[in-house]
C-alpha cells in the first residue's frame, strides 16, 4: 500500500466508533489504522466471495454437458 493518504468524511454509529475507539487505545494503534484494517479486509472478503470468471465459465460448461447425470445423482 502507499504511504501518502487521502481524507475523507463520513457517518458512522456511535457506539461503533465507541467501540473502535476503546479498540484502538487497547492496542495502542490509531483509529485511522484500524479503519483501514478494516476496509482492506472487507475488500479482501468481497473479491473472495466473487468467482473467477474462467471458474464460473467452466462450471456452466460442466452443468450444461452434464446435467441429467448432476440430476440423477442429486437423487
Amino acid at each position: 500500500m502507499s504511504a501518502a493518504r487521502t481524507k475523507f468524511a463520513t457517518q458512522v454509529d456511535p457506539e461503533i466508533l465507541a467501540r473502535v475507539r476503546e479498540l484502538a487505545e487497547h492496542e495502542g494503534r490509531q483509529v485511522q489504522t484500524l479503519v483501514e484494517e478494516a476496509l482492506a479486509d472487507l475488500i479482501e472478503k468481497r473479491r473472495q466471495e466473487k468467482p473467477r470468471a474462467n471458474v464460473m465459465a467452466a462450471y456452466q460448461k460442466s452443468h450444461r454437458k452434464y446435467d441429467s447425470l448432476y440430476k440423477k445423482l442429486a437423487r
